[in-house]
C-alpha cells in the first residue's frame, strides 16, 4: 500500500484529493498537513511514502518543507503540486529536491500515475513546468554568449574570492566603476547577488584568471 501525506493549507483540497487518491486500491492517505513546517513534524509519526505538497502555505512554504525532509528523511518522495509555475518558484523548487512537479489542472488518472511513477523512480513534471525549465536552461546558455571579453574577467576575478578594491587594481578602474559593472552584470544575467556570480562563473568555466604580467 502506497502511503501518501497531502499538505495544503485549504481544507477541501485537502480532502478532496483523499477522495481522489483513495479510489484506487494501492494509495492509502495517512495523513494531513495545512502548511509545510507541520508536513515536516508529521513526517516521523506518520511515515509517508510520498508526499502530495502545495508550494504557498503558510508558516513555512513547500520549498522550504521540501529542503528539510529531504535532509531529515531522504527516502520520502515529494510531489508538488500547485498553481503556480513561474520562474522563480520552479527555480525554488528543483534547488529544494523535490522528485516532481505538476499543476492542479492535472486529471485524477494523471495524478496518480505521477504518484506511482515518482515511487518509481521517476521524476514527473507537469508540461508547463517543462517548457519553463528548459527556457531556463536556453535563456542561461545563450546568457554566456552574450558577455563581453571584460565582463568574463570580472566573473572570474570574482569567482577567484577578489574583493572589489583588488578588481579594480587588477582590471586599470576605478572600484565605482567596478561596483556599477557589478550591478549590470547581475541584472544582465538575472542574478541575486555575488555569490551567484561566482557559481555561475564556475558553472559556465569562466573562472580561470586572465593572463597578467
Amino acid at each position: 500500500m502506497i502511503r501518501v501525506m497531502i499538505a495544503d493549507d485549504e481544507m477541501i483540497v485537502r480532502f478532496g484529493l483523499k477522495t481522489i487518491l483513495e479510489k484506487d486500491e494501492e494509495i492509502s492517505v495517512c495523513g494531513f498537513a495545512a502548511d509545510g513546517l507541520e508536513a515536516w513534524e508529521l513526517c516521523a509519526q506518520k511515515k509517508p511514502d510520498l508526499i502530495l505538497m502545495d508550494i504557498r502555505m503558510p508558516r513555512c512554504n513547500g520549498d522550504i518543507a521540501t529542503c528539510r525532509i529531504k535532509e531529515a528523511f531522504p527516502h520520502i518522495k515529494v510531489l508538488i503540486l500547485t498553481t503556480f509555475y513561474d520562474k522563480q518558484t520552479v527555480s525554488a523548487v528543483l534547488s529544494s529536491g523535490a522528485d516532481g512537479y505538476l499543476l492542479k489542472g492535472v486529471n485524477e488518472a494523471k495524478l496518480v500515475n505521477a504518484i506511482k511513477s515518482t515511487l518509481a523512480g521517476v521524476n514527473v513534471f507537469d508540461t508547463e513546468v517543462f517548457n519553463n525549465i528548459k527556457i531556463k536552461f536556453y535563456s542561461g546558455e545563450s546568457s554566456v554568449n552574450n558577455l563581453t571579453e571584460r565582463e568574463r574577467e570580472l566573473l572570474s576575478w570574482i569567482a577567484n574570492g577578489n574583493n572589489n578594491k583588488k578588481i579594480a587594481e587588477k582590471m586599470f578602474l576605478s572600484e565605482g566603476t567596478v561596483r556599477n559593472n557589478i550591478s549590470l552584470l547581475l541584472e544582465k544575467l538575472e542574478l541575486n547577488d555575488r555569490t551567484q556570480l561566482a557559481v555561475y562563473a564556475v558553472k559556465h568555466d569562466l573562472d580561470s584568471l586572465p593572463n597578467t604580467c
